[in-house]
């Protein structure tokens, strides 16, 4: 039972490290944080190429 615990623990840390990410080339993902800031999807695309794709920078440079 604990090896499972285990398991999970790491799968966690996966998800929760993906979130903290923007994809650039993932129209889904663009549209989401566009809908989110209230901004067009280009600008989430210039923003992640200006400061890259770590979700805080990105909101922070589209001023949310």
């Amino acid at each position: 039972m604990a090896v499972a615990k285990k398991t999970r623990t790491k799968m966690a840390r996966g998800r929760k490290q993906d979130r903290a990410r923007v994809a650039g080339g993932q129209n889904y993902e663009v549209q989401y944080e566009a809908k989110k800031t209230g901004k067009s999807a280009p600008a989430v695309k210039k923003a992640v190429k200006k400061v890259g794709n770590v979700r805080k920078r990105v909101e922070k440079r589209l001023g949310r």
